[in-house]
């Protein structure tokens, strides 16, 4: 599946309308982001029933604010609409598989539940 450009415009509906989404925050200054974005790309496309988007820091500061980005890339996995992992850095393609593996397997009533409690 190709990689998708996530905007203000279109980034809470493809959150809602997912089951899960791999996030990368990134620039295009920003030299790490770019060796990365390959290997992101590879795993896209090796990896069925995941969204794989991308969000331009530079041109959605708002949203870049909103997660509170300081350092890119930074990756993020939201499952059922609830973010469930994050981390500034790059992955390898296989840390990424893992990754997805281990978000397939929450317990998302559990994690709801959780979220409920400490509201």
């Amino acid at each position: 599946m190709a990689v998708i450009e996530l905007t203000q415009h279109n980034f809470d509906e493809t959150i809602a309308n997912n089951e899960i989404i791999m996030l990368d925050f990134w620039a295009p200054w920003c030299g790490p982001c770019l060796q990365f974005a390959p290997t992101f790309e590879q795993a896209s496309e090796q990896i069925d029933e995941v969204v794989f988007a991308k969000v331009n820091t530079e041109d959605e500061q708002i949203l870049a604010s909103r997660f509170a980005i300081r350092s890119i890339p930074t990756l993020m996995i939201f499952r059922q609409g609830v973010g469930i992992f994050s981390h500034s850095g790059t992955l390898s393609v296989a840390d990424i598989k893992d990754l997805i593996t281990k978000a397939k397997d929450i317990d998302m009533d559990a994690v709801r539940k959780k979220l409920a409690e400490e509201k």
